[in-house]
């Protein structure tokens, strides 16, 4: 666990940094291979930024609508960097809501919209494990193999390196040189979404903070599931498609 890494003097939270530089790795990717999907990179690009932007604020005032006494004692902390004041599902509702108000302005075709951001969603998927190696979050039950990590006053399952591992291999499947130029558009999107239900569904086995629903079930993996139905039912239907022009 690393939290802060101190850089000339300064607490640099380690967390943000690594989803950030996830970012930026996975937008020179998407941005270097746009051609692939023929689309324009400077469009991409102002759709991810704007999504970006919009999510920082949305998740901002999501945290405000939620919690407005927090705000109203001390109304410095609304341009406070404290990520701890930022809800992340209203940031992605609204940068997910913004983004698709962009590209539609834009006329973007939606699958290969989709595929072109891949490599950024898969690149992310590899960050937020290690993100969350470095705070602490999301880990795993307690456990005696060698490989265990001392976590939380108990030996542990490195859980966010295990699914940092298949995000990599996810990657490493889905990278943009090993892409075929006769695919079927949505095919590596659709591809990313049941491979990413797989590993959810594996790896949740491993954590030590799941959310137990009815029966003992995972929270984590009854999503899985339904992200995998939709992954799936998803990619059979732009097959048959293709099947069916032919």
């Amino acid at each position: 666990m690393l939290p802060f890494l101190n850089v000339f003097g300064l607490a640099l939270p380690m967390a943000p940094f690594i989803i950030l530089l996830g970012i930026w790795f996975g937008l020179t990717l998407t941005e270097k291979h746009a051609h692939r999907h023929k689309l324009n990179p400077d469009v991409l690009y102002n759709l991810a930024f704007t999504a970006l932007i919009a999510g920082v604020l949305g998740a901002r005032l999501s945290y405000v609508i939620q919690f407005p006494d927090a705000f109203i004692s001390d109304p410095s902390s609304l341009i406070s960097i404290n990520f701890g004041l930022f809800d992340p599902i209203g940031g992605m509702v609204v940068g997910l809501l913004a983004a698709i108000i962009y590209g539609q302005r834009k006329e973007l075709p939606f699958w290969a919209t989709l595929d072109a951001f891949t490599p950024l969603f898969a690149i992310l998927m590899v960050a937020i494990p290690l993100a969350n190696l470095a705070s602490g979050f999301a880990y795993g039950s307690e456990s005696e193999l060698p490989w265990a990590i001392d976590l939380w006053s108990a030996n542990r399952h490195p859980a966010q390196v295990y699914e940092a591992l298949g995000a990599i291999g996810i990657l490493w499947f889905l990278w943009p040189t090993k892409i075929h130029a006769k695919r079927i558009s949505g095919a590596i999107f659709l591809q990313f979404v049941i491979l990413s239900g797989f590993a959810r569904l594996f790896f949740e086995v491993f954590r030590g903070d799941s959310l137990i629903t009815v029966y003992n079930l995972r929270t984590a993996q009854i999503i899985a599931w339904l992200i995998l139905v939709i992954g799936i039912w998803g990619y059979s239907q732009i097959t048959n498609k293709r099947i069916e022009k032919k």
